[in-house]
């Protein structure tokens, strides 16, 4: 097994920034900076995705002279934020208006070296200064963010409330899933908690959760872990929707991904990784299959080297059933299977994560009980998430920093 060390990303906060106006006097500059010994963590993450355009005339993927609003769960305690707004996979110039941050029960304007609108051209990705707060584990922040031209979000899909022109959303408006532009809140902690990162596809975005119930299997974990281990964890979401670890999808491949959404987050520890059912299914066309195992398995041993690099351990999470969905065939459960004996049965992983023993129906094994499965027959229900949350034996994620003898 890879030793624990913690991967501390070199230079997390040294992103090239763009600014929308002129440049700032020093003292202005030098206020919004962090101590040089701080200590942070990811309390929140939602990986850059390119813009979605599959959208609805009542769902549509732009938003122009609009604000909006994102009621925000964190992981962790904090005595100070950070944001980071991300155009890093965007096609178009993104424009932001303002930003406004209610937490600690104060509302505050976000500044970005000193500055409140901001211009990122493709590519970029920008940290807000410092705003201190109060934050207990598990406390709502709520971010609320003006974009006044016509912009699209280059982040996976969260859910949010919107609202027209520069005005604060009401409570009660419609929370609808959409793609936005935050894709990490940053602590700066009293004490270090351990981090995990799960990585993966919609399963793990949480596509099909009730929709603002902090009900997908990552945050169901992060009350495990909180449970047996008070403020010891930290579990973030790096799932986006129809992710791969090899191809490209709706989102840039696992491998192409990796050292954006998990090795530039400070002080991450485990990583556990549920991917692989798009690289095998068909694309809709049985006459063009996916990838076979050994591509697949390939892909898993790079993404191991590549984190031990780092001292980050990783939890092979099995994939999970889904005879019954409209892109299985016989070829692709074979694969499946394949790829669940190595998971199982090779030291490249740390320890496994068997989603596939928990949910899947023992009467048929390559099909999801109905009980934990959307009408898909793919994705998990919120009872399924919660499944494969309880799967996870938590003595895998042991560690000294956590506080605590053992999570068990």
């Amino acid at each position: 097994m890879t030793p624990i060390r913690r991967a501390r990303a070199v230079g997390a906060f040294a992103a090239l920034v763009f600014l929308s106006a002129a440049p700032l006097a020093a003292a202005q500059v030098a206020e919004g900076h962090s101590p040089p010994n701080a200590t942070w963590a990811p309390l929140w993450t939602a990986s850059p995705a390119p813009p979605r355009f599959d959208g609805t005339p009542e769902a549509p993927l732009s938003y122009e002279n609009q604000t909006v609003r994102q009621d925000i769960r964190l992981g962790a305690a904090a005595r100070t934020l950070r944001l980071r707004v991300s155009n890093e996979v965007g096609v178009e110039p993104l424009s932001i208006g303002g930003m406004t941050l209610t937490a600690d029960g104060r509302t505050v304007r976000l500044t970005f070296s000193g500055q409140t609108a901001i211009d990122l051209p493709p590519g970029q990705v920008m940290f807000s200064d410092p705003v201190p707060a109060d934050i207990e584990v598990f406390e709502t922040i709520t971010v609320q963010t003006y974009l006044p031209g016509s912009v699209r979000g280059a982040v996976r899909r969260t859910p949010v409330r919107i609202g027209q022109g520069d005005a604060a959303v009401a409570d009660d408006a419609e929370l609808v899933r959409r793609q936005s532009v935050i894709s990490a809140v940053l602590g700066e902690t009293e004490r270090s908690p351990v981090v995990i990162v799960a990585l993966g596809d919609s399963i793990t975005e949480g596509a099909t959760s009730t929709l603002g119930a902090n009900a997908d299997w990552p945050s169901v974990l992060a009350q495990r872990l909180h449970d047996t281990c008070p403020g010891g964890y930290v579990v973030v979401n790096a799932g986006i929707s129809g992710n791969q670890v090899i191809r490209h999808g709706r989102s840039p491949s696992v491998l192409m991904r990796l050292d954006r959404d998990v090795l530039s987050q400070p002080r991450v520890d485990f990583v556990i990784l549920i991917e692989g059912i798009n690289d095998i299914r068909h694309s809709g066309d049985p006459s063009q299959p996916g990838l076979d195992a050994s591509t697949v398995i390939a892909g898993y041993r790079q993404i191991a080297d590549r984190l031990a690099l780092h001292g980050v351990r990783l939890i092979g999470g099995t994939v999970m059933p889904f005879d019954g969905s409209e892109r299985y065939d016989a070829r692709s459960a074979d694969t499946r299977r394949t790829l669940n004996a190595f998971i199982r049965e090779n030291d490249a992983f740390a320890g496994v994560a068997d989603f596939d023993a928990a949910t899947r129906d023992p009467a048929n094994p390559e099909a999801m009980q109905t009980v934990y499965s959307r009408d898909d027959r793919l994705h998990p229900n919120d009872a399924g998430y919660e499944a494969m949350a309880n799967a996870i034996d938590l003595g895998l994620l042991a560690h000294p920093d956590a506080g605590c003898a053992a999570a068990n």
